[in-house]
């Protein structure tokens, strides 16, 4: 379960963290299931939990 405090990020601050990965080429990754996962809100906007851009990131680590 997440923490209750783990930030919800927007794409927008995903790929501040992602330098080089264009917003196209994230969605790409999102809809062939290769990107971290992510949650959409009822009102259509997506978020991705901190923690897991950290758990996704250490496992792209893992795979280099």
């Amino acid at each position: 379960m997440a923490n209750p405090r783990d930030e919800l990020l927007t794409i927008p601050q995903v790929l501040d963290e992602l330098p080089g990965v264009s917003k196209s080429t994230f969605y790409r990754w999102r809809q062939l299931k290769k990107g971290p996962r992510s949650i959409k809100l009822p009102n259509g906007t997506v978020r991705i939990r901190r923690s897991e851009l950290n758990r996704w990131l250490a496992a792209r680590e893992d795979a280099a």
